[in-house]
């Protein structure tokens, strides 16, 4: 009667043989592991490259026309990747626009921090503190209740509120990262990011007239446009065609309406971070996304003085490079048509949300004084 192969010792000993490996087998798998990962790591470079690569030559494109015409480099960045819509359409590109779109966004948004310091914040004083927290907090909630009245949603008004109040395209892009994303989230955040730019330069150009109109001094017109506009560039442009003062002034309340995005987006990530744990929702994520957290880190690491200002410039000017690149790739999945499309609703509700908080620090301002 012959052995069954279960029953043969010589092949139980082989079977045993070919079951442990040898210290020969395992150096060959973590030479093989190792050259497996470097093969993949070198497919997705391949095919992330094309479509970082057209969002970065854009975006340099953007920085260019802007540095020699002075309209604003976002809005250059939009325009110019919204003409390039057919790369996200087909093609090599549609990948590493989809990482330049979400990727690099958030990696921008958190070498923001390097821009702002506790100190700058603290050398206010009370008063202006106060008008800035205040401002931003009751014009995303303005923004909120005007958006739900009029069907837009709360993620609409969360967005277009705290762009409007906190610090413009920077501040559309970092409360867009964090919020729960539905077929309409890239189309909103492209709105808002060219309507808050538009009304910024619009700002930019009316305001010192409404200055003079209510007769501000220098320090409190400085306040009236730091804490108005929307955008850094629009408040600089604005606050030094009024005075030397006025332009100081204004920088710093603008600096710390920027300093009120850690905030911010804290407190929007806690909420939504539950109630899409509540509602089973996608998108609610981390916690607290990692982004932020570095976000967070960056500004104590500048406040504490510790970075030289070369290193400090350098990190800067990439946080801007990374942002102005999110921005041109979002223009190329964006569509003209879908923009349209959006209709007079949203468009009322940013235009109300900008007179809302000009009318607030105005009045404010007359408060104080």
């Amino acid at each position: 009667m012959s052995k069954s192969p279960q029953h043969d010792p010589e092949y139980l000993h082989k079977a045993v043989d070919t079951e442990i490996p040898t210290q020969e087998h395992i150096d060959e798998a973590e030479r093989c592991g190792f050259q497996c990962h470097a093969k993949a790591a070198k497919v997705h470079f391949d095919e992330l490259f094309p479509g970082i690569l057209a969002s970065l030559t854009v975006a340099a494109a953007a920085t260019f026309l802007s540095e020699h015409y002075g309209a604003p480099t976002m809005l250059f960045a939009l325009l110019l990747g919204m003409a390039f819509r057919f790369l996200s359409e087909g093609g090599k590109a549609i990948a590493g626009i989809q990482f330049a779109s979400k990727t690099i966004l958030r990696i921008g948004v958190a070498l923001l921090g390097m821009r702002i310091t506790l100190e700058q914040i603290l050398s206010l004083g009370a008063g202006p503190m106060a008008v800035v927290i205040v401002s931003v907090m009751l014009t995303i909630l303005f923004g909120l209740g005007l958006s739900k009245i009029m069907g837009r949603g709360k993620r609409f008004g969360v967005l277009t509120g705290g762009s409007v109040g906190i610090c413009g395209a920077s501040a559309a892009l970092a409360i867009s990262a964090i919020l729960p994303k539905d077929e309409y989230s890239e189309r909103n955040t492209i709105f808002t990011v060219i309507s808050v730019t538009a009304l910024s330069t619009v700002a930019m150009i009316l305001y010192p007239v409404i200055v003079d109109l209510f007769g501000l001094d220098h320090e409190m017109a400085g306040i009236f446009l730091g804490g108005t506009i929307h955008d850094v560039a629009q408040v600089v442009g604005a606050g030094y065609s009024v005075s030397g003062k006025t332009g100081d002034t204004a920088t710093f309340i603008k600096l710390l309406r920027v300093a009120m995005l850690v905030p911010a987006v804290f407190i929007l990530s806690v909420i939504f971070h539950t109630r899409n744990k509540e509602e089973g929702n996608a998108g609610g994520g981390a916690f607290l996304p990692p982004f932020i957290i570095f976000f967070i880190l960056l500004v104590g690491i500048n406040s504490s003085g510790v970075t030289p200002e070369p290193i400090r410039h350098f990190i800067v000017d990439t946080s801007r490079w990374c942002l102005v690149t999110a921005i041109a790739a979002l223009g190329m999945k964006t569509s003209l048509k879908a923009l349209f499309d959006v209709g007079w609703k949203p468009v009322s509700i940013i235009v109300a949300e900008t007179v809302f908080l000009a009318a607030l620090v105005l009045g404010a301002i007359y408060w104080m004084s």
